[in-house]
């Protein structure tokens, strides 16, 4: 069985909990669950004939069971009683920015609303704002919450498209008559959302290589199969789009299908004045149609007179002519990242203790660690209290005295409406950092949003801005910041601005950390782990920094451990 429906049916049965008014902590079980399976790389059938699920993070006895009920069977009696409840479509509710399960419960049982058409219509109607707990506002904001859901429809997130997109790789590489294989497209050049996935092989046997394509085990539908190019649509709902081409055009045809569309618009110009023409099939002369290059995306940029371009800038922000003028950006690489300074451990919300994580991070070669757990107005993330953060503090010093890395005791701190902080200054300085971030109140206009994080930002003892325009991709809407004032101040504060590399947030986006960038502000990329599976994030993180033109040196988690102590002691 597929683990991601696995992942789906404990993800759907919190919501129904959740909309059948169920305690916190019973559906907050099978959320933690669900993330944890959505990161494993073992087979979910392995796991469960082994008997094994109970060895993983986050997964007791009871939802073990449940599991291997359904992947045993393909049904769950339990999920099937509570689908009786309620109706299953009110799930897609919840994906609804501004509707959580007590809403969606009152929209059920006041009005009979079961879809997000009615829920639409409803709302033109004017039918929500007389409901307990919402008003004018919240009507407004559920009609712009279905807006947004509408815009990012039919779209995959990053990590998700690429992972899909490696494993057919991997599964391609196998055939022999493959000579080059390469992800291109949106996917190739990391963009946080991806329509489909675009795949490059070169061969001379084209037939056998799309056989093997549609017969690949996740293929759901092939919609369109030939010579040149073949189209299906994967069981999750995406599709795949493979084209083979001759090998004197493989690097040719990879810049053209990465794109964008505007970049090679550009590089197609920029050849024509050099009487060249470029597609493709490759570079020609322009008056002899002799053929110049294109085996190589290399030699494509060097015959038409460019240096390299890597696919994250190819965006038509300037990379043209940076490369032409030789000040192309030396990008951030995922080997200079030496810690992870953005981590949750079951101090609050994480499912996996201190010393789990850092063994977990010594694997990945980390030199050092920050836990960064929730503060205490936080109730809903079992944000520490004041007490126990000495109790914390203490125990990464004695973790760090046999440990191999470097474990720094820091905190994400929760912004208050005033742009106060959630401890006390006596409190923050106890940790070896302080990041800060807004978990509540997502509906302040931009003047009160942009004052509530400049506020915070002045005070002494803060390092980083987490996440900070709270947007969730495909969900929720970034705060609408004065992000000019907001770079301003943090170069003055001289704090850090965090891209959060958690796959739905991906905050800072690429065009606000270029943005910033250019206005002098410096960098940190966190995973926002909440389990040790979640450490990869940073890859997604990276790339975001990358679309962004950063390089190493903008970065604060790329410095050794002595370099960082000295910039936090600072």
């Amino acid at each position: 069985m597929d683990t991601d429906k696995v992942v789906r049916l404990l993800n759907n049965i919190a919501d129904l909990m959740d909309i059948n008014g169920e305690q916190f902590f019973k559906t907050r079980a099978y959320r933690m669950a669900a993330e944890t399976l959505r990161e494993i790389e073992e087979p979910i059938d392995v796991l469960v004939k082994e008997q094994r699920l109970q060895d993983l993070p986050g997964i007791g006895k009871a939802i073990a069971k449940k599991i291997s009920t359904f992947v045993t069977t393909g049904s769950l009696p339990y999920y099937e009683e509570l689908k009786k409840e309620v109706p299953p479509s009110l799930l897609d509710l919840l994906d609804i920015q501004g509707l959580g399960p007590k809403k969606v419960a009152v929209l059920y049982k006041k009005l009979g609303i079961t879809t997000i058409d009615e829920l639409q219509k409803a709302a033109r109607q004017h039918k929500l704002q007389d409901l307990d707990g919402f008003g004018v506002t919240t009507e407004n904001n559920i009609l712009r919450g279905i807006a947004l859901q509408s815009k990012t429809s039919g779209r995959s997130l990053l990590h998700h498209a690429l992972q899909q997109g490696n494993q057919y790789v991997e599964y391609l590489k196998k055939i022999s008559a493959i000579k080059n294989i390469s992800i291109a497209g949106s996917l190739r050049r990391r963009k946080e959302t991806i329509g489909d996935i675009d795949i490059l092989v070169s061969s001379s046997d084209p037939d056998r290589i799309m056989d093997a394509f549609s017969e690949y085990h996740l293929v759901d539908e092939v919609m369109l199969k030939g010579k040149t190019k073949t189209s299906v649509r994967l069981n999750d709902g995406i599709q795949v789009d493979l084209r083979v081409v001759e090998k004197k055009s493989f690097g040719s045809a990879l810049q053209y299908f990465t794109g964008s569309k505007e970049h090679n618009v550009l590089l197609r110009s920029l050849a024509l004045k050099n009487d060249m023409k470029l597609n493709e099939y490759g570079v020609f002369s322009k008056g002899t149609d002799e053929y110049l290059a294109g085996k190589t995306e290399q030699e494509v940029y060097e015959t038409i007179g460019l240096p390299f371009i890597p696919p994250e800038l190819r965006e038509n922000r300037g990379e043209i002519d940076a490369a032409y003028n030789n000040s192309l950006p030396h990008l951030l690489q995922l080997e200079d990242i030496k810690g992870d300074l953005h981590v949750h451990s079951t101090y609050s919300d994480g499912i996996n203790s201190i010393e789990e994580i850092v063994k977990a991070c010594e694997k990945i070669n980390y030199e050092y660690i920050g836990i960064t757990d929730h503060s205490q107005s936080l109730k809903v993330a079992n944000g520490v209290s004041v007490e126990d953060v000495q109790k914390k503090c203490d125990h990464i010093k004695k973790i760090n005295k046999n440990s191999n890395i470097t474990v720094l005791c820091g905190t994400e701190c929760d912004i208050l409406k005033d742009g106060s902080l959630d401890y006390s200054d006596e409190t923050l300085k106890k940790f070896d950092y302080v990041g800060i971030g807004i978990h509540s109140l997502f509906k302040m206009n931009k003047k009160e949003a942009t004052h509530r994080i400049i506020t915070a930002l002045d005070n002494p003892f803060v390092t980083f801005l987490a996440h900070p325009t709270c947007r969730m991709i495909g969900h929720r809407e970034g705060f609408e910041l004065d992000m000019e004032l907001l770079f301003d101040k943090a170069v003055e504060t001289n704090t850090f601005l965090e891209i959060n590399a958690f796959p739905d947030r991906l905050d800072l986006n690429d065009i606000n950390v270029k943005r910033a960038k250019d206005k002098g502000v410096h960098f940190i990329i966190g995973s926002d782990s909440h389990s040790i599976q979640h450490l990869p994030n940073m890859q997604y993180g990276v790339a975001t920094a990358r679309r962004g033109w950063l390089e190493k040196q903008q970065v604060l988690n790329t410095t050794s451990v002595s370099k960082l102590k000295q910039i936090l002691n600072g």
